[in-house]
């Protein structure tokens, strides 16, 4: 038989045809349980559990039932759930919405502590993130706060300006205090090829000693008349403007954040600055095969990641803590942006949202040790678990049975 007729013998193929629509459902399906967003999800839900079993753990009224468990296992499970219940919807009170409050202006409030508290985390995380695309770990965000708060602080302190002029000259020298300090990390990768992790964590000890030392002299940033290591307080002029009203503590830093994501965003996605940064994070030596010199690409990474870490150091000293500088003044952040920015897979929009949902656990765990008795300490622990289960997405997918990601 001739090819020919074994051609006419065989049905006709349709190689456009699309696909039934249950196989489309479920390649979607499939795409976003392999996806890394979901197992972000999926983290955030198994250090919620863990934390659940602590609280039950810690609390007094579920071990005192634990001792006849097996004569009335109904006190026992009662009372974890009381517990659990009880702590995740003091943690709702206090980030989201208070259904005790009076009015509506009062039940709102929480979720403007957790708009502030998130304020810091997502410009700062927004630095940790861009740098982590392009294949660097700014674990410098302390010494960079530290240093863009002093800078902010003695501009906020020292000048009598207008106050739009005020603020805005305290951000921008904040931002080029940090973008400096992170810029020698940079400079020092890029020049000798020392590696960024050792030459932050450095800096941040430097940065510490260098405001210290500047706070215990009255000629540099220490108050007159004061033998603590603090600054004067803020002038008015330059703090932050609240953005509903003294009766509420949200003010500019968190539309300044949501700036800084749209611009991240931007850098990333949408210019040529950004595809460089994306394609040394991606493979360094092809980058540079294709002409893109890396080395200048890290100090301009290091340079954006310092500056927006900066906001963060200028939003503690203008907008959340305005009695002066202190060494404290990066109260954790520093380091809680490796955490957000891990979270956010080091997208703006990740980062935005883990910005947020740290920012409510902040907020939320003071109403659950004033309301429950539950230690605030279970909350960083729940953060730590996020960062444990983001840090191995094996167990995730072998806990949940998700599919592989397909390498496309």
């Amino acid at each position: 038989m001739s090819s020919a007729v074994q051609a006419e013998q065989q049905p006709p193929t349709e190689p456009d045809q699309a696909p039934p629509e249950s196989n489309r459902w479920r390649t979607t399906l499939h795409d976003i349980a392999a996806g890394s967003v979901f197992n972000g999800v999926l983290a955030v839900l198994l250090a919620v559990v863990v934390g659940s079993v602590l609280i039950a753990v810690t609390d007094e009224n579920v071990r005192s039932t634990a001792s006849y468990i097996t004569a009335r296992p109904g006190d026992f499970f009662q009372a974890t759930w009381d517990a659990v219940w009880g702590a995740y919807t003091a943690l709702f009170r206090g980030s989201i919405y208070n259904t005790n409050a009076v009015d509506f202006q009062q039940g709102i409030k929480p979720l403007t502590e957790t708009a502030k508290f998130a304020a810091p985390l997502i410009v700062s995380g927004l630095g940790v993130g861009i740098a982590f695309r392009a294949g660097l770990f700014n674990i410098g965000g302390r010494g960079q706060m530290l240093m863009a708060g002093a800078a902010a602080g003695w501009i906020g302190f020292h000048f009598d300006l207008p106050p739009v002029l005020h603020v805005t000259l305290a951000l921008v020298a904040a931002m080029l205090a940090g973008a400096l300090w992170a810029g020698l990390a940079g400079v020092l990768k890029a020049r000798t090829g020392a590696h960024e992790v050792i030459t932050t964590i450095m800096l941040n000890y430097v940065a510490f000693y260098l405001v210290f030392f500047a706070l215990s002299k009255q000629s540099l940033l220490q108050a007159p008349d004061s033998f603590n290591p603090k600054s004067l307080p803020m002038k008015d002029s330059a703090t932050l403007p609240k953005l509903f009203g003294d009766q509420y503590n949200l003010h500019l830093g968190f539309i300044i954040a949501l700036v800084a994501v749209g611009f991240a965003w931007w850098l990333l996605e949408r210019s040529s600055l950004g595809f460089r940064i994306r394609a040394v994070g991606i493979n360094p030596a092809a980058a540079r095969a294709n002409g893109i010199n890396v080395g200048r690409t890290y100090v301009v990474v290091m340079l954006i990641a310092g500056a927006l870490v900066g906001l963060a150091g200028a939003n503690q000293v203008l907008g959340t803590v305005t009695s002066g500088i202190t060494v404290d003044l990066d109260a954790g952040i520093g380091f809680d942006a490796i955490t957000v920015a891990l979270l956010g897979r080091s997208r703006p929009l990740g980062i935005l949202a883990a910005g947020v949902l740290f920012g409510a656990l902040k907020a939320g765990g003071f109403a659950m040790q004033a309301s429950q008795g539950i230690p605030v300490d279970i909350v960083l622990v729940v953060q730590s678990l996020i960062v444990l289960f983001l840090a191995a997405p094996p167990l995730i997918k072998t806990l949940f049975r998700l599919p592989a990601q397909e390498a496309k």
